[in-house]
């Protein structure tokens, strides 16, 4: 019976210091992440990212996001009702982490589409088609040409913007931006430049609260 007790005693106090340990770790994490994002707040926006929300909006809500990636699809909602319920006082701005296979034609295909100030519609058709073309082991991307065509693109204007040698140094700035801030996941999020520690729903609401409370006293 003793040795139970000094059996289960270790396996007690094992767990304490792991537990101990990952709350070091992530606290270590976290305090990486804010000062990088301190050391290169400046970066955090680049002046071609796609904006929208009031212009002159105190809080400002950057998304690394990959237009491939499922959480990003599933998060949109809820940050487009961030904005919305912020009334005026919350802008968001899209970077661009193109980790998934052909994301970086899909960034294309989205920043063609602003040329006929059809962003933000496309980028909803590119979400909303995601399940058929993003397979991530063979995405096929031009499965998303009618989605665009269906919000009014022009699509052959379209396919010869891709071809611009400006979007190829947009997309190695923004790769070069997320090399700096350690992206390693999408969609990472930041408000007024802290970052998101705590992935969630609940915690990235409770962040742009604090930020709008701060900002609008």
């Amino acid at each position: 019976m003793k040795k139970n007790f000094v059996l289960i005693g270790s396996i007690l106090l094992v767990a304490v210091m792991f537990a101990m340990g990952m709350f070091a770790f992530q606290d270590k994490k976290a305090d990486e992440s804010a000062a990088l994002a301190s050391k290169n707040t400046a970066n955090l926006v680049q002046f071609y990212s796609p904006t929208t929300g009031a212009a002159d909006a105190k809080v400002t809500l950057v998304e690394f996001f990959d237009p491939s990636c499922e959480a990003c699809r599933a998060f949109y909602p809820l940050v487009k009702s961030i904005l919305e319920e912020s009334n005026g006082k919350v802008k968001l701005v899209l970077r661009y982490a193109a980790f998934h296979k052909d994301s970086d034609i899909v960034v294309k295909m989205l920043e063609a589409s602003k040329v006929q100030n059809l962003y933000w519609q496309s980028l909803e058709a590119v979400l909303l088609s995601q399940p058929e073309w993003a397979d991530h082991g063979a995405p096929q991307v031009d499965k998303i040409w009618p989605y665009l065509k269906a919000v009014g693109l022009d699509v052959d204007k379209a396919k010869a913007d891709m071809k611009s040698p400006a979007l190829d140094s947009l997309l190695k700035q923004d790769m070069a931006d997320v090399a700096t801030f350690n992206v390693q996941k999408t969609p990472t999020f930041y408000v007024n430049g802290k970052p998101l520690m705590n992935f969630g729903e609940d915690a990235l609401r409770a962040l742009v609260k604090q930020e709008i409370d701060a900002a609008y006293k």
